[in-house]
């Protein structure tokens, strides 16, 4: 094979399973007959939105779009005006889908019903080749696009294998987050053509879907989750079958959910730093401690106040958009994005940080720190809290915030909720935010 390409499927022997649907395991042969006959069948346009449910038909979709040269746009999400935005990236655009379509303005193409057959030869695919372009998730403006490359995501995924150690024997994958999201895309499906991993075909998102999900497919099981799905799993009060690794990213996790996470489901936590921009860059075991080390291929430096990324899935030296210290050793820890960072009356903090111990408080079951984007009538700009604690009286929240934070930082208004407004990945949009600071009338409680 030629150093300019890199194959389609590692490990593409005829035992290996690459999918675990309801009906039975899917092995290589099979995955690559089904990659080649439906590469046969996609219309001329160059760019695929795939938005394919079941993860399987998701690969097999991404997969015979590179075979065909066609790039998959993997936006945050599919509403009308995120269609819209596509068909003005990229005019070609056609759906590629498992259900009826129905929303997508867009030339439709169903997945197709097809024959099992077998094929021994794995495509080789150019590393120059853009693969994908996965958009940022909106949560601070509009959505923006990132090419990313085959070779560059091939570094990365196999930086990743070698971390989570996952080549041998590999990985039944169940992953609860969106396979459009960079972290989905790169930990199931990248890691599952990249390793010896088989990803399940479901996508299980309350408790129970994860516990039946992880059920249906044998050990070792690599939980690839969020802090979110993490915490409602742990509360669900239901038993759930072993899980030997769990990775989480795409919000900050608190040391005492990792904690609880692997005493009570005996498997080490991993969580995965990295961005759309950027795609992953480091990992740490979250009850090791602070630091990230970063992936095979990474590496970080500092200029003008700012850190660059390079290498990896990176492509170019990319500048980062948090506050980050480099060690010695060459680990490096987040202080919080630049742009969370809060300055009250001289004082400085991070939202990062607030959120960390807001999160860590007993009772407290999901909650965030947010800055308006007006001033108070006194010229001081006040944070806002949303906070899920149904236990807790505002009283005893705010009495345990005065023992962590400077009380200069402390929310007004903090609203109580039901739930916060999470999108898929767990993330918070601003717009969303702001739209619930606005039903609440900004009246403390």
């Amino acid at each position: 094979m030629s150093v300019e390409s890199q194959p389609l499927l590692a490990y593409a022997d005829a035992g290996r399973i690459v999918a675990w649907r309801p009906d039975g395991p899917v092995s290589a042969p099979r995955f690559l007959s089904d990659v080649m006959r439906l590469a046969e069948r996609l219309p001329a346009g160059g760019s695929v939105l795939n938005v394919c449910h079941d993860r399987y038909r998701f690969l097999v979709g991404v997969a015979a779009s590179l075979v065909a040269g066609k790039v998959s746009l993997l936006p945050p999400s599919q509403t009308p005006e995120a269609v819209r935005q596509l068909k003005h990236y990229a005019a070609d655009v056609f759906c590629l889908h498992d259900g009826s379509g129905d929303g997508i303005d867009l030339p439709k193409l169903a997945f197709p019903e097809l024959a099992a057959g077998s094929v021994d030869v794995v495509p080789a695919i150019a590393v120059d080749q853009v693969a994908v372009v996965l958009f940022t998730s909106g949560s601070t403006g509009t959505p923006m696009p990132h090419v990313k490359r085959w070779g560059a995501l091939v570094d990365s995924s196999r930086g990743e294998a070698e971390r989570l150690a996952a080549v041998q024997p590999g990985y039944s994958l169940i992953g609860t987050v969106p396979v459009q999201h960079s972290y989905g895309f790169e930990s199931v499906i990248m890691l599952t053509l990249q390793s010896r991993s088989a990803v399940w075909s479901g996508w299980p998102f309350y408790p129970a879907d994860i516990v039946g999900a992880l059920a249906a497919v044998p050990q070792p099981r690599l939980l690839v989750t969020t802090p979110v799905h993490l915490r409602a799993l742990l509360d669900a009060g239901i038993e759930v079958p072993a899980v030997d690794k769990l990775l989480s990213a795409t919000a900050p996790l608190s040391d005492g959910l990792a904690r609880e996470a692997e005493r009570r489901l005996a498997a080490p936590l991993h969580e995965i730093y990295g961005c759309t921009e950027t795609g992953q860059l480091a990992s740490r075991r979250t009850i090791d401690g602070p630091r990230w080390q970063a992936l095979p291929g990474v590496r970080l430096e500092q200029a003008d106040d700012l850190t660059y990324a390079l290498g990896g899935n990176c492509g170019v030296r990319q500048a980062l958009g948090d506050v980050i210290e480099l060690h010695a050793d060459g680990t490096f820890s987040l202080h919080g994005r630049n742009a969370d960072m809060v300055n009250i009356a001289g004082k400085r903090t991070s939202i990062a940080y607030l959120n960390h111990q807001l999160a860590d408080i007993p009772g407290v079951a999901d909650g965030c720190f947010f800055m308006p984007e007006e001033t108070a009538v006194d010229g001081v700009t006040r944070l806002c809290a949303v906070v899920v604690a149904p236990g807790l009286s505002a009283g005893q929240l705010r009495a345990a915030l005065r023992q962590r934070i400077d009380p200069i930082f402390l929310p007004r208004p903090m609203m109580f909720v039901e739930r916060l407004p999470r999108n898929a990945t767990g993330k918070l949009p601003r717009a969303d935010l702001l739209a619930l600071l606005d039903r609440h009338g900004r009246s403390a409680p």
